[in-house]
């Protein structure tokens, strides 16, 4: 198995339906009361990229993406229309839209994230597969310089400065990204007949962990 750094096309998937999963444990007890555990840290992605075809052109690049991913073998980029910036969907990416760490003077690679919020409570989502030239990080509020201050691994969110920065200081980053998936069948079953009367094939996409 490979990863190819290659995007789903994005008018396929624009369209797709799609969100995150979630895996809750549920135990109910004799005396009505829940325990509920999750052996997951993060979400999982699913998608379905049929919605997404509109015309027979369309099958045509499906099933050709797919054939050169070999079916579930390989891994691929996918844009995720309703969630693929640092930032609000109506706004540009801007350096100071997520903190990413803290630094300590030691460490000198940070992984970007992504923080979600609601209420008190927050998760913080990795972010492995960030969009060439979207990338801003700053230090506090000093807009740093990509290959000068910093380096970008596009193939793993990693941010990597030359020298660890000093402790306390907050790091920042905006930036667009994919989300890291496979196609979840080995096959795919096209009719042009059911296809030009309204019937789009299943073609579940599912994210991968790296």
């Amino acid at each position: 198995m490979a990863f190819h750094e290659v995007r789903f096309p994005e008018s396929l998937s624009f369209g797709a339906m799609g969100g995150p999963q979630r895996r809750t444990d549920v135990v109910t007890l004799a005396n009505g009361f829940e325990e509920r555990n999750t052996p997951w840290a993060h979400s999982r992605r699913v998608y379905d990229a049929g919605l997404g075809m509109r015309s027979i052109d369309d099958l045509q690049r499906l099933v050709g993406f797919f054939e050169a991913r070999m079916g579930q073998l390989h891994g691929f980029r996918w844009k995720d229309w309703a969630d693929y910036k640092s930032c609000a969907a109506s706004r540009e990416p801007s350096f100071d839209d997520q903190v990413i760490g803290h630094g300590d003077g030691q460490i000198d690679r940070f992984q970007l994230v992504k923080t979600y919020r609601s209420g008190a409570q927050s998760y913080r989502r990795p972010i492995k597969k960030p969009v060439a030239g979207t990338v801003r990080v700053g230090l506090a509020q000093d807009v740093l310089k990509e290959g000068l201050d910093y380096e970008v691994d596009l193939t793993t969110g990693l941010v990597h400065f030359p020298h660890p920065p000093d402790p306390e200081i907050e790091i920042l980053a905006g930036y667009e990204f994919d989300v890291p998936v496979r196609f979840d069948t080995d096959r795919i079953l096209t009719s042009v007949a059911s296809f030009q009367a309204g019937q789009v094939p299943d073609v579940p996409v599912i994210e991968v962990r790296l």
